[in-house]
């Protein structure tokens, strides 16, 4: 695990950006903080951090050159299969020097070029160099684990794993107003996005190819799902036993090491399944919780207790005040280098900085909601897709749940706002239903936001075609596998993985996720959606499947989110940073991006009796301030 930054200059003027190369490999400090390397030469600057997992000899550092002394390969990640790829090598009479899979991945793409990546199980973002054709090749892996973000024009190509890095190189900073409509809607911004017009984001399972001053993009990885019909004749029992032998042999895997290893323990199934499988195979297993000690409801570190002792791990929790999470928000945000407001990122930042302190790697669940139907919209989707009395009478009565006060702060309030929005999704289109449910704000709502100004640099048509884009396999033929086909291929790598990925990275931690190696993907995909999601479970094949691996307990549990109180924080400790700095009237006015009245009705509705999801809202608009006042000015 590390941090990868390169540029490639096709003149004089890309040239002087080359100068830069050394401090943008510096802001990937925390990424890497056991080794620098760069290298130059007329046209050329490759930087990298090294976070020292697999191999920690100074001959597995980076930039990594072949002995030959014409490719070298700069790389962010891990390749799970290395050993199996480097026996095939070896086959072939390629030699190695060291034990990395870093030498097993440059041999490969000599070997075999780009269609390499076909055979790689792991994640990754890497730029492999050919110094004789004067030609990069720059990769992410299939599901986006790993980060790459880049500019091309006319006279440079670069590259790195971070904005920061990136705006070590003196680029243009412009704001994409785009990208800040998605990110009003969704609070983050979706690749190919970023949040300014000159920096892009490679999509997952994409590759790019560099020569000659053009750039050639293409798709590697799709993952291969076609429309099951719910009548063909699948046996539920088979399902069962090869996702438990898949999950196995992808645990077994990413418990590859030379340094130590443990697993994030929420006390939900995902995380206990990982930790169960991982016990099987690794004795004296360290595992990490977090608890809420002034949030009894969110508190699951009791049943994480409870599947420790069940396996016998040395567990860990970490047990945090109101107080504790507070005081580490600003630390969360100023690693990020752009808007970024999923809130629950302060807890995975928490929680890889206490784990670090024991361990340099860390399993976790993630991913498996997003594949299996885990969450309660794929509950409500399914609800909707199956009709029936109940659904319909929750839609009639839309005009009360409208009327009634809404909030996430309380379980009464918080129901009727879960049943607005169901009635107000139930009448909308697939495709439309989707994206309303994927964001916190409508785009009337998010017009009102924005001054004039602002609004006139933004194309509605040019949004709707992004939308359409990234809702494009809502076809209704299969609404509840599309919907998680979708998830799997938009919300996953740009909200849940993008957020472990920051906040573990800040504390030089490296998070593995055995849910999303490619061939447990695939196969999930082969499956019905009845094999995942019912009325009466979620997740089924997976919690089917590993019954009699897991505490019974587990099964007889509500699920909770993994949140913090924003809503307390917003009306008490952050009130006055909102009212007299960065949402002051004042600070408004002066920026010049939003609309006044907008903000101040915002705020109004926070501090009433109905706020709604207005703290979600309000913290979106504070992160962006917060990033604003930071990078932009």
């Amino acid at each position: 695990m590390c941090g990868i930054t390169g540029i490639f200059a096709f003149n004089l003027i890309g040239k002087i950006h080359r100068i830069h190369v050394t401090q943008a490999t510096m802001q990937l400090a925390k990424r890497g903080p056991d080794h620098q390397g760069i290298y130059t030469d007329d046209w050329v600057g490759l930087g990298h951090r090294r976070l020292s997992i697999i191999d920690t000899s100074e001959a597995a550092n980076q930039p990594m050159w072949d002995a030959s002394g014409r490719y070298a390969i700069i790389f962010n990640g891990e390749i799970f299969n290395f050993l199996e790829l480097k026996q095939d090598l070896e086959k072939k009479e390629v030699s190695f020097s060291t034990h990395s899979d870093t030498e097993v991945l440059l041999q490969l793409l000599i070997t075999e070029g780009r269609t390499a990546l076909n055979k790689l199980n792991g994640f990754f973002a890497f730029c492999f160099y050919d110094k004789v054709e004067q030609k990069f090749l720059v990769a992410r892996d299939r599901f986006g684990i790993k980060p790459l973000l880049y500019v091309f024009d006319d006279d440079k190509f670069i590259f790195a794993s971070e904005m920061k890095s990136i705006l070590a190189y003196g680029i243009d900073k412009s704001l994409d107003y785009k990208a800040l409509h998605h990110y009003l809607h969704l609070n983050y911004i979706p690749a190919p996005f970023s949040i300014f017009k000159s920096v892009k984001k490679l999509l997952p399972g994409h590759y790019i190819e560099i020569k000659a001053g053009k750039l050639r993009m293409e798709k590697y990885y799709e993952i291969p799902y076609t429309h099951r019909d719910e009548k063909y004749i699948f046996s539920y029992e088979a399902a069962k036993e090869k996702i438990k032998e898949l999950l196995e042999d992808s645990v077994q895997k990413r418990l590859i090491s030379d340094v130590p290893i443990g697993c994030f323990l929420s006390g939900g199934i995902d995380s206990s399944i990982i930790t169960g499988l991982a016990a099987r195979h690794k004795s004296n297993l360290h595992t990490f919780s977090i608890g809420f000690a002034d949030e009894s409801f969110f508190d699951e570190t009791h049943y994480a207790k409870l599947v420790a002792k069940h396996f016998g791990t040395e567990h860990t929790v970490f047990s945090l005040t109101n107080q504790n999470l507070f005081e580490h928000i600003f630390h969360a945000l100023d690693y990020l280098d752009e808007p970024f407001a999923d809130s629950s990122a302060l807890n995975v930042f928490i929680l890889s900085k206490e784990t670090r302190k024991h361990a340099t790697v860390a399993l976790s669940g993630d991913g498996a909601d997003e594949l299996l139907g885990g969450y309660n919209k794929h509950a409500a989707f399914l609800a909707m897709e199956k009709g029936g009395m109940l659904p319909s009478i929750i839609s009639s009565l839309h005009p009360l749940w409208k009327a009634l006060p809404k909030s996430r702060n309380g379980k009464i309030s918080n129901i009727i706002r879960q049943l607005e929005k169901f009635a107000e999704g139930k009448k909308l289109p697939l495709p439309e239903r989707y994206w309303r449910f994927a964001g916190f704000t409508k785009a009337n709502e998010i017009d009102a936001l924005l001054s004039s100004s602002s609004k006139e640099k933004i194309n509605r048509a040019s949004i709707e075609q992004s939308i359409s884009q990234w809702t494009n396999a809502l076809q209704g033929k299969d609404s509840i596998n599309e919907v998680l086909l979708t998830d799997t291929k938009f919300v996953l790598p740009n909200d849940m993985l993008t957020k472990v990925d920051f906040m573990s990275m800040a504390n030089a931690l490296e998070v593995r996720v055995p849910f999303l190696d490619y061939r447990f993907v695939d196969y999930v995909f082969s499956l019905p959606s009845s094999f995942k999601i019912t009325k009466n479970l979620r997740k089924r094949v997976l919690q089917d499947a590993f019954r009699e691996l897991l505490p019974d307990v587990l099964y007889n549990r509500p699920k909770k989110g993994f949140e913090v109180p924003l809503l307390k924080w917003l009306r008490k400790d952050l009130k006055h940073i909102i009212d007299n700095d960065l949402l002051s009237k004042a600070t408004i006015e002066k920026q010049g991006i939003f609309n006044v009245e907008a903000i101040d009705q915002l705020k109004k509705q926070l501090y009433s009796a109905n706020p709604g999801d207005a703290h979600a809202r309000i913290w979106g608009l504070l992160v962006f301030q917060y990033w604003w006042k930071k990078y932009r000015n």
